[in-house]
C-alpha cells in the first residue's frame, strides 16, 4: 500500500501546472466484485478525456492521458486493489494512493487538485502503523479499526543483508577461539559464534530499521508504530530506537504466528484504549480554548477564522455533510450539495486549516463536542 501523509497534502495544496486530474474511485479486495473495477475505472477515463478535450489542447494532456491508460491495461494492479483508488495527476506528477476508506466516484479536472476526499482519511484519528520484526527482516503495515494493509517501503532496506550489506560480519570470519590457547580451532558464524558478534549484527540492524521507519514513514505521517516481535527482540529493539512515535504497548508474538486479520484484531485492541485517551484530550483542550473564549463550534465564526489563518485545531465530525460555500471573506453562503457549485463545508474548514498550518482531526459523530459538525480552537 502506497503511505498518504500530511506532508503529501501540502506538497499537492501547492499550485501545480494544469490540467489537474483528481480520480476517486472505490475499488474491492476480493473477487468477484473486483472484476467490475477496472471497467469503472475506464467509465471514468471517458469522462476525463471529455472533460480534459473541453478545457485544454490535445498537446496540453497526451502523455498525462496515455499515463492513465496504461494503469487501464494493467491486469495485475486491478488484482491487488484496497477499499479504494485515488489518482492525482498533471504535468508533473501522477500520484496513486490506495485507501483504506470507500470513497466516493468522483473524477474532477481543474486547475489545482481537488483533495477533500483524501483530506478526511488522512486526518482520521483511529489510523496507526505496525512493525513487525525479527533477526532477519522487518516489515511495516498500516491500518485503521477495519483494515490493516502492508505498506510499500520503496527503497527502504527490509532484511538483515541489505540494510547491513558490508557490516554484517561474514559467515567464514574467524570471530572467536573457544579454549583460547594457540592452535584452537576458530569459532565460525552458523557453527556457534560468539553471542556477541551475533547480538552485534542484531543491533545493527535494529539500528537501520527504526533509522529508516522513522524517517520515511513515522515522521512523516506522524501515526503511533507498534512493535510485534517476540519478546526476546523487545528489549533490544527498544533500546537503540530513538523514535518518538514508537508505542509503549506491542504484541510479544512472532508476527508469522498471525494471520493480517488476526493481527489487525490484536493490534486494534491495543491501539483502541490510546485512541479513545487522545479524543478525551483534544475535546478537553477544546473545551478549554472556548473558555478562554479561544474556540467555537459556530460554523460561520469558524470560517472567518479559518480564512484569517486563526486555527491551531479543527476538530471535524466523521461522516458529516454541510452544505454551503466559504467566501473570500470568511462569510459563509448556504447552498444545496446538488448543485456543483456548492461545496462541502466541513471540507473545506479543513483544507482552509491545513493550508493555514493548523491541525485537522476527523472524529466520530459520539466524541464531537457540540452539535455543529465542527468544533475549533484559535491561536489568537
Amino acid at each position: 500500500m502506497r503511505q498518504f501523509t500530511a506532508t503529501q497534502v501540502n506538497e499537492l495544496l501547492a499550485e501545480h501546472e494544469p490540467p489537474c486530474v483528481s480520480l476517486y474511485q472505490p475499488t474491492h479486495r476480493s473477487h468477484p466484485e473486483n472484476q467490475q473495477d477496472p471497467i469503472r475505472y475506464r467509465n471514468l477515463l471517458q469522462e476525463m478525456e471529455a472533460s480534459l478535450r473541453k478545457k485544454y489542447p490535445t498537446k496540453k494532456f497526451d502523455v498525462l492521458l496515455a499515463r492513465f491508460e496504461a494503469l487501464a491495461r494493467d491486469e495485475d494492479f486491478w488484482r491487488h486493489r484496497t477499499d479504494a483508488l485515488a489518482i492525482l495527476a498533471s504535468a508533473d506528477k501522477f500520484e496513486v494512493f490506495e485507501l483504506q476508506r470507500p470513497v466516493a466516484e468522483l473524477m474532477v479536472v481543474a486547475d489545482s487538485f481537488h483533495l477533500k476526499p483524501l483530506l478526511r482519511i488522512v486526518q482520521s484519528a483511529d489510523r496507526y502503523q505496525i512493525l513487525c520484526l525479527n533477526r532477519e527482516e522487518a516489515r511495516l503495515y498500516e491500518g485503521n479499526r477495519d483494515a490493516l494493509d502492508p505498506v510499500d517501503l520503496g527503497a527502504m532496506a527490509s532484511t538483515m543483508g541489505a540494510a547491513l550489506d558490508e557490516e554484517l560480519t561474514p559467515s567464514d570470519q574467524t570471530v572467536s577461539s573457544p579454549g583460547g590457547g594457540v592452535g584452537t580451532p576458530a569459532m565460525r558464524h552458523g557453527q556457534g559464534s560468539r553471542k556477541d558478534d551475533v547480538d552485534g549484527d542484531r543491533d545493527r540492524f535494529f539500528r537501520a530499521i527504526d533509522r529508516d521507519v522513522l524517517e520515511q514513514h513515522s515522521r512523516p505521517s506522524g501515526l503511533p508504530l507498534m512493535l510485534v516481535a517476540l519478546a526476546e527482540h523487545h528489549a533490544p529493539f527498544r533500546a537503540v530506537s530513538h523514535n518518538p512515535y514508537l508505542m509503549a504497548e506491542g504484541l510479544t508474538i512472532h508476527p508469522d504466528a498471525l494471520s493480517p486479520e488476526q493481527l489487525r484484531v490484536q493490534a486494534w485492541a491495543q491501539v483502541e484504549p490510546r485512541y479513545l485517551e487522545r479524543l478525551a484530550k483534544l475535546v478537553d483542550a477544546y473545551q478549554v480554548a472556548k473558555s478562554r473564549q479561544l474556540g467555537s463550534e459556530d460554523i460561520k465564526e469558524v470560517a472567518a477564522a479559518a480564512v484569517a489563518g486563526r486555527i491551531a485545531v479543527l476538530l471535524v465530525e466523521a461522516g458529516r455533510q454541510e452544505p454551503g460555500r466559504i467566501q473570500p471573506d470568511g462569510s459563509v453562503r448556504p447552498g444545496d450539495l446538488a448543485d456543483p457549485g456548492t461545496d462541502d463545508l466541513l471540507d473545506d474548514l479543513a483544507e482552509l486549516t491545513l493550508r493555514g498550518k493548523g491541525e485537522v482531526v476527523v472524529v466520530p459523530a459520539g466524541r464531537m463536542p457540540g452539535s455543529t459538525g465542527v468544533a475549533a480552537s484559535y491561536r489568537f
